[in-house]
C-alpha cells in the first residue's frame, strides 16, 4: 500500500537531487573558472574542470539511482541486483552527507539529508519481505517440486 508511493517519492526526490547536485558544482566550477585565482598554486582551470566533472559524475548517479527508484515504482517489485546495490549505496552516500552537512551547512541540511536516507531506507525495507510470486503476507515456495512435508497422525488410544 505504501511501497509506491514511497518508490515515486524517491524517484523524484533523486532526480531533483541530481539536477540540484550537478547544477551547484556546475555554477562552482564556472566561479572558479572566473575568479582566476589560484588556491595553494593549483591551476584555476584544472579546479574548474574537476568541479563541473564531479558535478556531471554525481548528477549522474543521483539519476541512475533515482532510474532505479522509478522502475520500482512501475513494476511494484523489489529491487534486484545491482539496483539493490545503488540504493544501498544511494543510502550511505546520504548518512555521510548528513553527518558532513550538520557541521558544515547546519542542521537544515541535515534534516534534508536524514529525510532522504529515510525515504531510501523505507524503500528497501518495505519490500524486503514480500515474496515475489504470491499475495503479501504469504511464504515463498522453496521451489523443489516435491510436495510439502507433513507431520504422522496423533497416536490414537485403544
Amino acid at each position: 500500500m505504501v511501497r509506491r508511493p514511497v518508490a515515486w517519492a524517491v524517484a523524484l526526490v533523486l532526480f531533483a537531487e541530481a539536477l540540484g547536485v550537478a547544477a551547484v558544482n556546475w555554477f562552482l566550477g564556472v566561479v572558479v573558472d572566473r575568479q582566476d585565482m589560484s588556491l595553494a598554486g593549483l591551476d584555476p582551470h584544472m579546479m574548474s574542470v574537476s568541479s563541473k566533472a564531479g558535478g556531471v559524475v554525481f548528477g549522474l548517479y543521483f539519476a541512475l539511482c533515482g532510474l532505479t527508484a522509478l522502475l520500482v515504482a512501475l513494476r511494484d517489485r523489489a529491487p534486484a541486483g545491482a539496483g539493490k546495490v545503488l540504493l544501498v549505496s544511494a543510502a550511505v552516500v546520504h548518512a555521510l552527507l548528513g553527518a558532513f552537512a550538520w557541521g558544515l551547512i547546519g542542521w537544515t541540511a541535515f534534516l534534508f539529508m536524514v529525510a532522504v536516507l529515510a525515504l531510501i531506507v523505507l524503500l528497501l525495507m518495505t519490500y524486503d519481505g514480500r515474496a515475489e510470486g504470491g499475495a503479501p503476507g504469504t511464504a515463498p515456495e522453496s521451489g523443489t517440486g516435491s510436495p510439502p512435508v507433513t507431520p504422522p497422525a496423533a497416536p490414537t488410544a485403544p
